[in-house]
């Protein structure tokens, strides 16, 4: 691929033909010409996708999705493909909605002159990690409930996952609960009341996944 495939740095996406939408958007990046490059391994470097922290989110999100459509739903996409297919839609929506920059959290620092916050796409962009490091938890959507313009305010957190067919779900939530709490105390210094968590889908694991 030439550098002529590629628009300049701030350069608008083309409208060929009047398909590609806002919520077919992140950051103002088609989500086609982000699995484009992701299909490309990232590379030639793309400075408009990489300067963006809510592209990035969604490429690293894009990157989890496909290899547990490859690793782990074989089987269930052969099974049900028309159920696998929307499932794995659904979680692609999420992962959009889920970029959008959101409010501001502010973190509280012994400095007054000094002012520190995260975007709320940021405090997502945590959960999801933390629940992308869990064996056999795929995180589905995440919602924050509470005052977050307000520094250490309370805040509770819902949260969607499909968990590895076989693991005990009692434990996998639990788990679950552990570490999102600790990532957003760690790094926004919210006080973490509650975090329900619904898991909505059971995949089964391919071999590499065993």
């Amino acid at each position: 691929m030439s550098t002529d495939d590629h628009l300049p740095l701030g350069a608008p996406e083309p409208e060929s033909d009047g398909t590609v939408t806002p919520d077919d958007t992140v950051d103002g990046v088609s989500v086609d010409r982000l699995s484009d490059y992701l299909d490309a391994g990232r590379t030639p470097r793309d400075a408009t996708i990489e300067g963006s922290a809510a592209c990035r989110l969604y490429l690293q999100s894009l990157a989890r999705v496909r290899e547990l459509s490859r690793a782990s739903l074989e089987n269930e996409a052969a099974r049900q493909p028309d159920r696998d297919g929307a499932w794995i839609d659904g979680l692609l929506d999420s992962i959009k909605r889920e970029v959008v920059r959101g409010r501001e959290i502010p973190i509280s620092h012994p400095d007054a002159g000094v002012r520190l916050s995260v975007t709320e796409a940021a405090a997502r962009g945590l959960v999801r990690r933390a629940g992308d490091a869990q064996p056999g938890v795929v995180l589905g959507s995440t919602s924050f409930e509470g005052d977050l313009s307000t520094a250490g305010a309370d805040v509770a957190v819902r949260v969607t996952a499909a968990a590895r067919f076989g693991l005990d779900l009692g434990a996998v939530a639990d788990e679950l609960r552990a570490r999102i709490t600790e990532a957003l105390t760690r790094h926004t210094g919210l006080t973490v009341t509650r975090v329900d968590v619904l898991v909505d889908d059971v995949f089964v694991a391919g071999e590499d996944d065993r």
